[in-house]
């Protein structure tokens, strides 16, 4: 939170606004009425880069600064072009609930065997308090075999966080490769009758 961004008061038609590098936004909070914003679309993408879970500082028009993170981005699907982002305001004192990303460390086993690792899941629930959110929680995955997965309870996290989400969630699973069966083979197509 070492830099704080500064928002703008939205005002113009949108696609101008974008054109200016400005992304239209709404920051939402329980204890003021929610602002439409926009933010400059430079200094939020570097942000959601580097951790889009982080706890940003803004600068509101009316002048105070609030402690937020981002609670949803719209992107277009085809651009990739930001469209709209979501800020909720947080309060610094009070515990917060959120998703966080999962890094997987490491090199199963399963995998040097031929196998394939499928994740399952890239995020989980965690409550804490907001200057306790990590970046990210490790799962080491390198004594994971073939036909094996871990689940959320595998996680080893310090006891200032919670984990919200099911215990018995699959996180991460390694597949046997599957042998071609022949009888799967498409069958000969049938010669046509001569006339």
């Amino acid at each position: 939170m070492s830099t704080t961004i500064l928002l703008s008061e939205r005002t113009g038609p949108v696609k101008k606004l974008r054109e200016q590098g400005h992304i239209p936004a709404v920051v939402y909070s329980s204890r003021m009425d929610s602002e439409h914003v926009t933010v400059p679309e430079k200094e939020i993408r570097a942000s959601l880069k580097r951790n889009p879970h982080a706890i940003l500082k803004v600068a509101l028009p009316s002048k105070t600064k609030e402690s937020v993170i981002v609670h949803h981005v719209q992107k277009d699907s085809l651009t990739g072009q930001l469209l709209h982002v979501d800020f909720l305001q947080i309060n610094m004192k009070e515990k917060l609930e959120t998703s966080i990303a999962v890094h997987f460390a490491g090199e199963a086993k399963g995998t040097k065997e031929g196998g394939i690792l499928q994740v399952e899941m890239h995020e989980v629930m965690i409550r804490c308090m907001p200057n306790k959110l990590p970046e990210s929680l490790a799962l080491d995955i390198s004594q994971l075999n073939i036909g094996e997965h871990l689940t959320v309870a595998d996680l080893k996290v310090p006891k200032h966080i919670e984990i919200l989400s099911d215990p018995e969630t699959i996180l991460v699973t390694v597949l046997g490769i599957q042998k071609m069966d022949a009888s799967a083979e498409p069958a000969a197509q049938p010669e046509a009758a001569s006339e």
